[in-house]
């Protein structure tokens, strides 16, 4: 295994793959700058049958897939998969006994747009821009932007990462959602103060506050930012990671709790997950539930007219061998997530379910191209109907 890459991803991209090779490091005065990247492009070919479903699921409601209003579609894209394209700048040194580093990074995608027509965000994100401050000997402290702390393991451990999962995509058009929605919620990019322990034999903790989300979604008032301004969100989460012989493997637990504007309760979650290691065969099992965290993306339809919470829970299984002697990964994965209708004052006509199985090859090509096929088939249930999408993907992801 390399020296990990300057991503908020990293730790996942190196256990997924055998193929992550270090960024370029630059020794510039006191400091020593490192540049890092991802590159990724996919084909993928969607078929989607929505049955008239139309509630809370973005696998059948997502323009891209649906058709605009026809009952099936086929759709071929060439796209960025689950991760964005990378740039990654990070620099660290070490002063007045204090260890300080930066990282800042821009995510274009890899699909293009017909002249005239704009859906959602520009093809164009900028996901990191944080600075940390601490020692090995008291742990450290974050203050910018980065990946969010709940549900933050459970997206770095899903194999579908490396690749494209389902293909639909989220409002900036900038990614596919991979198992978002399908077995975890999207840990999303906040602006966040967080403290992480020291690593004390594989035990480690952070806890901090996330900028708040508003609610959003067809149950609630629309909102002109889901920026949400009454209190922050607290969000936290717990690790052991451990060898044994042959043997390696994490166990984690994460929550999140945040007051939300105009609603009568709070949104609150939790999860626990597991990863586990040996001879090549590796097996992930992941579970979570709240109240009002919504379904898809954190506040989306968690509360229903009446601004009561709804509950949603899900979770996914994963199994993955990676033959030896060649390196390729072959992953079989299914997931599933729930929005329950709530008892009384709902205009929810019945529970939602969405769920995906997912296989998926993942041959590293050099130590840094890995070359990528999968299949997705996603399953919505609403209201007495049912929306299809069957995704196959083909491409490569580049890490430098």
């Amino acid at each position: 295994m390399n020296k990990k890459l300057g991503l908020a991803v990293a730790g996942a991209l190196l256990a997924a793959s055998t193929t992550a090779s270090a960024g370029i490091a630059i020794p510039a005065g006191d400091w020593t700058v490192d540049i890092g990247g991802v590159v990724n492009a996919y084909y993928t070919n969607t078929n989607v049958t929505h049955g008239g479903l139309g509630y809370g699921s973005l696998w059948t409601t997502n323009d891209s897939l649906n058709g605009n209003g026809s009952t099936a579609k086929n759709q071929s894209n060439i796209t960025t998969g689950l991760l964005p394209n990378y740039l990654s700048v990070s620099g660290k040194t070490r002063q007045n006994d204090l260890d300080i580093a930066f990282t800042i990074s821009i995510n274009p995608g890899a699909s293009t747009r017909q002249a005239g027509i704009q859906v959602g965000a520009l093809n164009q994100e900028n996901r990191q821009a944080f600075m940390t401050i601490g020692d090995a000997s008291w742990g450290s402290v974050k203050l910018g932007k980065d990946l969010g702390i709940f549900a933050s393991d459970a997206i770095l451990n899903d194999m579908t990462l490396l690749g494209v999962g389902s293909g639909a995509t989220l409002a900036g058009n900038t990614t596919t959602t991979g198992r978002i929605g399908t077995g975890f919620m999207y840990a999303d990019w906040k602006s966040q103060i967080a403290y992480s322990s020291p690593n004390w034999n594989g035990f480690q903790f952070t806890a901090g506050v996330t900028q708040a989300w508003n609610a959003i979604g067809g149950s609630v008032s629309s909102t002109t930012t889901n920026r949400g301004g009454a209190a922050p969100a607290f969000e936290g989460k717990a690790s052991y990671s451990f060898t044994a012989d042959q043997v390696t493997g994490k166990v984690w637990v994460s929550g999140i709790t945040q007051k939300v504007d105009g609603m009568q309760d709070n949104a609150i979650a939790g999860d626990i997950g597991a990863n586990i290691n040996v001879g090549g065969f590796g097996l992930t099992g992941y579970y979570y539930g709240g109240e009002g965290i919504g379904q898809t993306v954190q506040l989306y339809n968690g509360f229903d007219t009446a601004k009561k919470s709804r509950d949603s829970y899900g979770g996914y299984v994963q199994g993955t061998y990676t033959i030896p002697g060649v390196g390729t990964k072959l992953g079989l994965s299914w997931g599933q997530s729930n929005l329950d209708k709530n008892s009384t004052g709902d205009t929810m006509a019945t529970d939602l379910t969405d769920e995906m199985w997912t296989v998926g090859v993942y041959h590293p090509l050099t130590k840094s191209v890995n070359l990528v096929a999968e299949y997705s088939d996603v399953k919505s249930e609403y209201n007495n109907s049912e929306g299809k999408a069957r995704t196959v993907a083909l491409g490569a992801i580049l890490f430098f």
